[in-house]
């Protein structure tokens, strides 16, 4: 649990679920427009702006590192600084700033020590520190490639080239992308096996266009960016996928319609991949102007890859605990480095319900059983919450230890969980966006 543990008993009505849901915008678009604002040659703004302790944590990174951030409502005013000394940065338990702001850091002229949550210590950083140094920082971290560590910065990185082994996670490219446009030579990645959710890192190359960067994924899979300036712009928010799956899947699995509004059609997160498991599911899905609309149908059991959604496999794994037949999820593997263990945390949580949740070398076998009440585990992660809430949908009297974890990414889950299960939002436990 975490040391503010909010103890929850999912809401359940026994019928589809219905309704519209406003989601909070995208956490990796949130984290990668903070960065690429911390480095611009001017000031910007941040529309639509996600307010989570991960969003919350990266702000309070790049404060330490000089810039300025002015959060606001309805948007964020990021001013570009270099603070010069020895400065501290709490990652929390949050990949993106453990990630994301090392580059940064290089990049400045002293001495920063990362360090985070007990947990935050066992995921790995191994091939981003290995990365830096081949593009020429300076790290120490006892040789272990976990936090804590500390970067020894001199107001320069050299870039050039570097190969790295992201099997383990895209955010190890992202992390390296986001600030090569400030290396003296650019960077140029190679990587060295498998990389998971490669739309993350297009969605990356993305952000560094819209600031100008001429940066770009290669033919032979590599990835370049070009040294030069990073523009200041003035950006909105769209919504966040992972957090809009739960309602989604909500639908699929239990034959109502729900829309989420405001989704752009020109969107760089994986959105799609997630309706197009919806649809082997059994499910009807819309995507255009009005948003995305999921109407529950047929469901069926799936065999599905989803090494690019790897975030979701909580939640499709607990839909599949509604379908007519045995279920896999394959290729995320690598979700074991995530928050906890999510595959070994998914098979014993969901076993508990009654079904059969079995891990495999790379995803989960899952076999449907008459379910039961449950007292279920959040391992301090804010994605087993999202499938505890899935899988109380099919069954009363599920409870979940924490749902204060949920502050990671989305404060506002229960509150929006309840108001479409029972439209009154109150009835849900208040998650402050700094809890841990």
């Amino acid at each position: 649990m975490s040391s503010q543990a909010i103890p929850w008993t999912l809401p359940w009505t026994g019928s589809a679920v219905e309704g519209t849901v406003p989601v909070a915008g995208s956490k990796s678009l949130m984290a990668r427009s903070l960065v690429l604002s911390a480095i611009a040659d001017g000031q910007s703004a941040i529309a639509n702006p996600l307010r989570s302790r991960d969003s919350l944590l990266m702000a309070d990174a790049l404060v330490g590192l000089g810039a300025t951030v002015e959060p606001a409502d309805d948007a964020w005013t990021i001013t570009p600084g270099q603070a010069d000394g020895p400065v501290k940065v709490d990652c929390g338990l949050s990949g993106t700033v453990m990630r994301f702001v090392p580059s940064l850091a290089a990049l400045r002229d002293g001495p920063t020590h990362f360090d985070g949550d007990p947990h935050a210590r066992t995921r790995p950083m191994g091939p981003l520190i290995d990365g830096l140094r081949q593009a020429g920082a300076t790290i120490e971290d006892g040789g272990r490639g976990l936090l804590p560590l500390k970067v020894i910065g001199n107001g320069r990185v050299r870039g050039g080239a570097a190969t790295v082994d992201a099997s383990g996670s895209s955010q190890f490219i992202s992390g390296l992308l986001l600030s090569a446009a400030r290396f003296e030579q650019g960077l140029h990645i190679t990587p060295s096996g498998a990389v998971p959710n490669r739309g993350h890192i297009r969605m990356t190359l993305g952000a560094l266009r819209e600031r100008g960067v001429d940066a770009e994924e290669l033919p032979d899979g590599a990835w370049r960016v070009l040294a030069g300036p990073v523009q200041a712009r003035d950006v909105t928010i769209e919504p966040d996928a992972s957090n809009s799956a739960p309602f989604l899947c909500a639908a699929a699995a239990t034959g109502g319609t729900v829309t989420i509004p405001h989704w752009p059609l020109d969107t760089a997160q994986p959105i799609r991949t997630l309706l197009e498991v919806l649809e082997e599911y059994g499910a009807n899905t819309r995507f255009d102007e009005s948003g995305i609309t999921v109407t529950g149908g047929e469901r069926r059991g799936i065999d599905v890859d989803l090494a690019d959604v790897g975030d979701m496999t909580p939640v499709v794994a607990a839909m599949c605990l509604a379908a007519d037949s045995p279920s896999r999820i394959r290729g995320v593997a690598y979700i074991r480095g995530h928050e906890t263990d999510r595959l070994r945390a998914l098979a014993v949580e969901l076993s508990k319900l009654g079904a059969d949740v079995s891990e495999t070398e790379d995803g989960l076998s899952i076999i449907p059983h008459p379910l039961h009440k449950a007292n279920l585990a959040s391992y301090a992660d804010h994605r087993m919450v999202h499938a505890a809430a899935v899988a109380g949908l099919l069954v009363e009297g599920v409870h979940i230890d924490d749902v204060a974890t949920t502050a990671k990414a989305m404060p506002q889950f229960a509150a929006l969980w309840s108001e479409l299960l029972t439209g009154d939002p109150t009835g849900a436990p208040e998650v402050s966006e700094t809890a841990r």
